[in-house]
């Protein structure tokens, strides 16, 4: 399958080939802070299957809980969250899934795991079905 997505103002565009992805909320406290919510919704793919095909995203690096490199990647433009890059986890991008296309931020329904748990607001559930993990991994 071909996921595509784009930042709010069109200035970034990108895509990736998959056969499937992992669907994936984070609740960590860096997330939390990039996305002013609770948490951030991803696409979990090969970092090998992302291409941006229009723009240049910008990027912050922000040391996570394992000591390690989380490269955030936004539109300087309108700053749209687009992806992120984990040092934890070299072979796997992030994709923001509020920025894909034709409506796959709803992810098909189903969220195949949560991470960083022990960070989720009181106020939110575990999802039905989803892995729960404390941290990453």
């Amino acid at each position: 399958m071909t996921l595509t997505g784009s930042c709010m103002c069109g200035a970034i565009h990108y895509t990736a080939e998959v056969d499937k992805y992992t669907a994936a909320l984070c609740h960590c406290t860096d997330c939390q802070k990039w996305s002013g919510g609770a948490f951030t919704s991803n696409a979990v793919v090969p970092r090998s299957s992302l291409k941006v095909t229009k723009g240049t995203p910008n990027s912050y690096d922000a040391i996570g809980d394992s000591g390690k490199v989380n490269k955030h990647f936004f539109c300087s433009n309108c700053g749209s969250s687009l992806y992120t890059e984990l040092e934890i986890m070299p072979e796997m991008t992030c994709i923001k899934a509020g920025g894909l296309d034709n409506k796959e931020a709803h992810m098909n329904g189903k969220i195949d795991v949560e991470f960083y748990v022990k960070d989720r607001p009181r106020y939110l559930a575990a999802v039905e079905g989803a892995k729960q993990e404390p941290m990453l991994g």
